[in-house]
């Protein structure tokens, strides 16, 4: 028989429940009473482990940073043979925290600026595991290629809305499809946009 995973703490259970909350609701709407109802422990618990809704949200920030570090170096030392039919199955479970970076990016948060280093220096480092394993290319430019591209998945899911209507990809529904955003994400990311002529040719001068 396969083993059970253990199950979640009452610490995890708040966490989890707070990233799903904060993401739907803000956090201005969202009570420690409400998430501790979510997670099945007294609010008393929540002040416990977290001291205040600013020292959950801090949490939520940490374990968001935490785990897309986790997937995304995991992903990138596969190598080429990534699949990215399998990224796309794995998304489902990464909603509540796209939910969550979108809402944080939208109502603002005094830990903004640290969470988005967090993300930028962390991108830095998978990202370099993926130019050892050969998926991505080196660069003379690192944390500029970084911050470019950490900024611009940021402001997709802002404009989530927008994407889903002009696009019809689905970026923070449960079961939503993202095949629609991905197909030509990845041609960009791989084959670029302007050809070496458009590069290296001078521009006309206008007049």
């Amino acid at each position: 028989m396969f083993s059970q995973p253990p199950p979640a703490s009452a610490r995890e259970r708040i966490l989890t429940a707070a990233v799903d909350l904060f993401g739907r609701h803000g956090v201005r709407s969202t009570s420690l009473k409400v998430i501790a109802a979510a997670a099945g422990v007294s609010p008393a618990l929540v002040i416990h482990h977290y001291g205040t809704k600013d020292g959950l949200r801090e949490a939520c920030d940490e374990h968001v940073v935490r785990t897309i570090r986790e997937a995304k170096t995991g992903a990138m030392a596969d190598g080429p043979g990534m699949d990215l039919v399998t990224l796309v199955a794995g998304m489902d479970d990464a909603r509540p925290m796209l939910r969550y970076l979108a809402r944080v990016l939208v109502e603002g948060s005094p830990h903004l600026d640290a969470l988005l280093d967090d993300l930028v220096d962390d991108a830095l480092e998978y990202t370099a595991e993926a130019e050892r394993s050969g998926v991505v290319r080196p660069t003379a430019d690192p944390r500029g290629r970084m911050v470019v591209l950490t900024l611009w998945s940021l402001g997709t899911l802002v404009l989530h809305e927008q994407l889903h209507r002009l696009l019809g990809a689905d970026l923070l529904d449960d079961g939503g499809d993202l095949l629609p955003y991905l197909r030509p994400a990845a041609e960009i990311l791989t084959s670029g946009v302007l050809t070496p002529e458009a590069l290296t040719t001078p521009p006309k001068d206008p007049s």
